[in-house]
This record gives structure tokens, C-alpha cells and sequence, in this order.
């Protein structure tokens, strides 16, 4: 079923093994992969996956808000995305009154739909290559910042050449590490309604305790629609707009997947970093993840103390625990499956057959890896120090308003000062509505001491050592002086100094001198001397990428993922992540009320109530599969990335199977060192998806809408 490539390479007794699994394909590339596909099982072709003369699969797929995928599933702009994708929306929906998270939403028809401003998806209507007129001009003697000028003029000038409508976008980037461009022809779409969302206890069963892990049972899906205006454009929020008329929607398939199936995902992965030197490897495996997962450790831990204590602060924080929460454990498991799959030696391997192939040809290509080596050894420790700094400072909630409000001490006009004062209050208040003093006092403390016992006095902020030695250390201290008179903290402390604005005051806020004291010194002492080494890594990389693709001419070279419209294939398979342990490849219903059975005081694994009587009843109408039960989730080894959740999982006649939305804890490393021994992407069911959405929220009127191939 699956086509394996073995090729021996120079370097004697070394055999590397290429599985199609592996890759983010960009789909106006997909001819040079087609038959590759088709011989994994595909039955359509390139030209059904992305046409510019007709409708194809890239019409059903947007950009949905900064960094998820959804599809449309209907004719009546009908769009699925991840439960978690849209846990902002409803999140902002909900009250304790009307708490949509715990209880799940469902309009029962088009005018019960939801409105959510600032919300917007996006569709990708053809893509170009322009490498050739974005690199016009550029000569190898220029400097890096002469090139990036040379390159933003380029783009510049491309994007206004290129053919468009006037409601349509034009966005240039680079791949391969800036040796390629693509131009990307874009229409944004901005009034989506919140249309369903189920309770949380299916959405999010098995909350923190089960993200990124298998065996999963949740169904991880929202449901919006994307309106029009009358002419069918794009157009604000409207109650004249109209329900928008896709160029095409994904059929949606009753069959289900069986093991060894053909698996598609089509969507917008994030970033990937493939083709990087061992010296950066290390660096993430050895520095950076394991600094940001200590730091986070404490901040989440003080977070949920008080959201379990506190419906409110639950509320409140409910997204935000979870975006610290998903990168935490991700860059766990990230460390994880480098380890154990000896990423780092594989790398080292690499580099030195590619040093020797560099040297049969006579050339010093193999120079760059000695030069990103010298680098490295500067650039880790003030890299490690920025990483200290960013997750300090951003955890510490209420900095940023500071930082914002900083700006207000250049203005020496009264009447001006206190109209910009003013234009800070709307935003403030909505900052302080999900905001607790008590829960970012307990968090600051706790970062704070974290940050200067780990860098020492000769590595820290100035500032940050004054306060150490005038409080003895002792943080908590410090931060109970200071919650209890900084104008960031209350609403109403800061309203009132927004309204009658004192320089003098402002600038001796305990906050404002925080915030500067820590930002100063990065934007004078980390960020110059970094930037410039990033600088010279990025130039090293480039010339890197083109010297990899030039001698090592076996390996099919996609480029890393940057938030593109991108396909990857696989197909659906189980896995064994330690000894002993064997995965398969489904879920089913039965094992989440085994998990509650097992673990009955895990809040996580607290079901739904509804889910349970259709469970004990067997009432699984046409939504069950051939074994007579509801399959859940399921695995395969499609390579994917962070927003690829809410992307479409398609089989081999390109109909939706189900939503992709995690992938497993051994294979998050997949962003640095695919390996398709661990590397599964996690996808809820349809036929789950659809039951939850009939038999559940009582909402079976929208399958109504949709194209369903039983």
C-alpha cells in the first residue's frame, strides 16, 4: 500500500528511508506529486485539489481568524472549524448566566445566529510563483538589509501589478527560506456567525489531561456561517447580508475510515522547520523548550487553582489557560520525540554527508555549517535570555496595558495628553472584563522570582536587581506593595487616572517603571545584538537550503510550512510510542465513560449528560459504524502542524471523513523531525461530529444543508 524509497547515500552503511507521508505540498506544486498519491490510493487528480479554471477542494478551505482552518460544508456558507478555534467566540458569547462554554450553543435557526466582530475568514483564490521578479536586481554582493530592501521594493511593485479585484488581496511569501516567492490572491470575508458549538464536556472532553495525546474522545467542532452582502462580496456585518454561495463545499461521507485507509488534510499549517542545522536543533531541544515549559509550569498551575475555585475566574480565563496550556504541553512532547528519535544525531549524520558530498564536488558549501556553528555559540545563551524575558513579561498580564499607556509620557500638551488618555478607557475596560488582579498578583510574583533566581544578578534586567536587593528577594512581597497601588490593576483606579491624567504620577505607577525597567534593557541590551545574529543565521539558512537541494539530490524537498494553503497525505494507521505500548488507529464511545469511570473526580473527564442517556439507550441512528458504535476520533500519519486545526480530513473520492485537530505528545516534534513511526494527527470523526450536532443539540436541521454520501 505504501511506497517506500530506500536510497543508500555516499556516507557508507547509512540508509535513509522517505515515506510520502511526510510533507507539506503547496497545492499549485501537486502535478510533481500526483502520481504519488494515486498510487497511495488517491482516486481524483492535482486539478480537483486546485483549479484556477474551475471549482476545486481550495474553495471549501479558508483561513480561519489568525491561525485556524475551516471548511464549508454546505451551499449555505456552512463552515466547520475546531472547537478551540472558536473557543474565543464563545467565550465572549458567555455569561455565567448564559454560559455557552459549559453549555454549548446552538441557534435553531438563521436569525438565532451569533455575530462576532473582529472575527474574518479567508479564501485562497489562485496562487503564482514570482520568484523571478522578486529576486530581480538581487545580487550576491549586496548586504542582507540592502537585499530585504531590494526584496520589499519587489514585492512591493509585484503585488501592485498582479491582476485583481478591487475587494481582493495580494500577499507575497518567501519558502525555501527566502530562495522562492508566492503570490497569494485573497478574499476576506468578515461578518461569520456563530451558528453551534457543543457543551464542553464533548468539545473539550479530556481538557488539559488529554491535549495532545492518545487515545482522545472528544468532538473537537464548532459550527459558523460565513455571510455576504447582497452582491455576494465580502462586506462588514449587515443584517442585509446574505448566506455566502461557496464555489464549492466537501461532500460529507457515512462510510467512515477503515485502517490503512488514504488520508488528505488540506489547511494552513503554521510553521515548520525542517531543514535546520543540528546547532538550532539543540537549541530548542536543550534551552528553549525546556525554559518556556518551567516558566508556564508555574503560571498554569496558579491559574487553575482559582478558575476551579471560582465559576467567574473560570470564565474569564477558560481561553486564556488554554493558549498557555496548548504551547506547555506541546513543547513537552516536542522534547520528547527528539529524544527518542535521536534527532539530533540524525542531523549531525546529515551534516556531515552533506560536508562530504560538498567536498567530492570541490566547492565550500560545507563552510556554512562551520559558520552557523560559531554563530550558535554566541547567539544561545542571549537567545536563552530573550526567551526568560518574553515569557516573564507577557505573562504578566496587565504589562501590556502599561506598556501601552508608557506612550502617554511623551506628550507634553495637557489637552492632548488627556485626550489620548481618554481613547484608552473603551479597550481597558474590555481588558479588565477577563481580567482577576488577584490571580496576575500571585503570577507575577511567582515569574518574577523564577526569572532572577534562574538568570543571576550579572544577566539581569537593571532594574529587576535594584527591586531584588531592596525587597531581600522576597517577591511576593513586592508584589503585594504593588498590586495595592498600581492604577494597572482596578479598572476603576485606572479610569480615573485616564481621566485626570498626571505625568508625574503615571511615570512613578509602579507598572510603568516595571514594564520600562524590563523593556528598556531588552530593546537596548537582547534585541540588538540578537536580531543582528538572526540576521546572519537567516542568510546562512538560505544559502543552507539552496546547497541541500543542490547535493542532496534524493530527498524531495517541500517547502516549511509559514501559514500557506497546504496538502499532506497519509494514511490512517496506529502506532506504538514506547515498549510495551501499541495504539490503534479509532476510538470509540465506550472509552470516554471508561475514562470517567477510571478517573470520576477528573474534572476533564466529566461527560455530558444528554451524550450519556444516548449512550446507555445504544440510540445511534445512522451515525454508528460497522462494529454497531459511535467511533470517535482516529490517528493517521498525515503530516501537519499548529493551524492545521479545523482542517478537512478527506478520503481517497476527496469526502469529508473528519476534522483534524491535535496531533500525538511523541510526534509534536514533527515540526523539526518528521518520523512516521510517532507522528499521527488526531482527527474527530465525522459521523461523531454529525451525531453530536442531530441526536445531542437537537440541530439536525443543518444536515439538511450538507451533502451526505452514504
Amino acid at each position: 500500500m505504501k511506497k517506500i524509497l530506500c536510497f543508500l547515500l555516499i556516507l557508507p552503511g547509512l540508509i535513509l528511508t522517505a515515506r510520502s507521508d511526510e510533507g507539506m505540498w503547496l497545492p499549485i506544486l501537486l502535478k510533481s506529486i500526483e502520481g504519488d498519491m494515486q498510487k497511495n490510493g488517491f482516486k481524483l487528480t492535482a486539478e480537483d485539489i486546485y483549479s484556477v479554471n474551475k471549482s476545486s477542494m481550495k474553495d471549501a478551505v479558508v483561513l480561519f481568524g489568525g491561525g485556524c482552518t475551516g471548511e464549508l460544508i454546505s451551499n449555505e456558507g456552512l463552515m466547520l472549524t475546531n472547537h478551540h478555534c472558536g473557543f474565543g467566540q464563545i467565550q465572549s458569547h458567555s455569561t455565567v448566566e448564559k454560559d455557552y462554554l459549559t453549555e454549548g450553543f446552538w441557534a435553531m435557526n438563521k436569525k438565532e445566529e451569533l455575530q462576532n466582530p473582529g472575527l474574518s475568514v479567508t479564501f485562497i483564490i489562485r496562487m503564482e510563483d514570482v520568484t523571478q521578479k522578486v529576486l530581480s536586481g538581487i545580487k550576491d554582493k549586496l548586504t542582507e538589509t540592502e537585499r530585504a530592501d531590494m526584496i520589499k521594493a519587489n514585492i512591493a511593485k509585484v503585488s501592485g501589478e498582479l491582476s485583481k479585484e478591487s475587494y481582493q488581496s495580494v500577499a507575497i511569501r518567501p519558502f525555501y527560506n527566502g530562495n522562492e516567492f508566492y503570490a497569494f490572491v485573497t478574499e476576506t470575508y468578515k461578518d461569520v456567525r456563530l451558528v453551534g458549538a457543543p457543551p464542553q464536556s464533548i468539545g473539550n472532553f479530556g481538557g488539559d489531561t488529554d491535549n495532545w495525546v492518545w487515545p482522545r474522545h472528544n468532538a473537537d467542532f464548532c459550527i459558523f456561517r460565513i455571510y455576504s452582502g447582497p452582491d455576494g462580496k465580502p462586506a462588514e456585518y449587515s443584517e442585509n447580508n446574505i448566506p455566502y454561495k461557496p464555489k464549492y463545499f466537501f461532500p460529507v461521507s457515512m462510510k467512515g475510515v477503515d485502517e490503512d485507509d488514504f488520508t488528505m488534510v488540506y489547511g494552513f499549517p503554521g510553521r515548520t522547520q525542517e531543514y535546520i542545522s543540528s546547532y538550532a536543533v539543540d537549541f530548542t531541544m536543550n534551552y528553549e523548550d525546556p525554559t518556556r515549559i518551567k516558566i508556564r509550569d508555574a503560571r498554569l498551575g496558579l491559574m487553575l487553582e482559582d478558575m476551579r475555585k471560582n465559576d467567574t475566574i473560570r470564565i474569564q480565563y477558560a481561553s486564556k489557560y488554554a493558549g498557555v496550556a496548548n504551547g506547555w504541553k506541546k513543547w513537552k512532547g516536542e522534547v520528547k520525540g527528539l529524544k527518542k528519535t535521536n534527532a539530533l544525531e540524525k542531523k549531525k549524520i546529515y551534516e556531515s554527508d552533506f560536508k562530504k558530498r560538498v567536498g567530492m564536488k570541490g566547492k565550500k558549501e560545507g563552510e556554512i555549517l562551520t559558520k552557523l556553528g560559531e554563530i550558535y555559540q554566541k547567539y544561545t545563551p542571549l537567545k536563552a535570555e530573550e526567551v526568560y524575558f518574553s515569557e516573564v513579561y507577557n505573562g504578566i498580564e496587565h504589562l501590556a496595558l502599561a506598556n501601552k499607556t508608557a506612550a502617554l509620557l511623551t506628550i507634553p500638551d495637557e489637552a492632548l495628553l488627556k485626550a489620548e488618555a481618554l481613547k484608552l478607557i473603551p479597550g481597558a475596560e474590555g481588558f479588565f472584563k477577563n481580567y482577576t488582579a488577584s490571580v496576575d498578583h500571585k503570577i507575577m510574583a511567582a515569574l518574577l522570582k523564577i526569572y532572577a533566581e534562574d538568570l543571576g544578578e550579572n544577566r539581569l534586567p537593571p532594574y529587576l536587581l535594584t527591586l531584588k536587593k531592596q525587597y531581600n528577594n522576597n517577591w511576593q512581597e513586592f508584589a503585594d506593595a504593588y498590586f495595592k497601588t498600581s492604577v494597572f490593576t482596578d479598572f476603576g483606579r485606572f479610569k480615573a487616572a485616564m481621566e485626570n491624567p498626571n505625568l508625574k504620577t503615571l511615570s512613578a505607577d509602579p507598572a510603568i517603571l516595571l514594564a520600562n525597567g524590563m523593556s528598556l534593557w531588552y530593546n537596548s541590551e537582547i534585541l540588538p545584538p540578537v536580531g543582528r545574529m538572526i540576521t546572519s543565521i537567516d542568510s546562512l539558512n538560505r544559502l543552507y537550503m539552496t546547497a541541500q537541494r543542490t547535493y542532496m539530490t534524493e530527498k524531495k524537498f517541500y517547502p516549511d510550512a509559514n501559514s500557506t494553503l497546504r496538502v499532506t497525505y497519509g494514511r490512517v494507521e496506529g502506532f506504538s510510542p514506547d515498549d510495551g505500548i501499541t495504539y490503534s488507529a479509532f476510538t470509540t464511545l465506550d472509552g470516554l465513560f471508561e475514562k470517567n469511570m477510571a478517573q470520576p473526580e477528573n474534572p476533564d473527564y466529566t461527560y455530558n449528560k444528554k451524550l450519556h442517556t444516548l449512550y446507555i439507550k445504544k440510540d445511534y441512528g445512522k451515525y454508528a459504524a460497522k462494529d454497531g458504535k459511535i467511533h470517535t476520533c482516529f490517528i493517521a500519519s498525515n503530516h501537519t502542524s499548529g493551524g492545521n486545526s479545523g482542517s478537512p480530513v478527506l478520503n481517497d473520492k476527496g469526502e469529508l471523513i473528519g476534522i483534524n485537530f491535535d496531533r500525538c505528545w511523541e510526534g509534536t516534534m514533527s515540526d523539526i523531525n518528521y518520523d512516521v513511526s510517532l507522528c499521527r494527527n488526531i482527527s474527530a470523526d465525522i459521523r461523531f461530529v454529525l451525531f453530536v450536532v442531530d441526536k445531542v443539540a437537537g440541530a439536525g436541521y443543518l444536515l439538511n444543508e450538507m451533502k451526505l454520501i452514504k
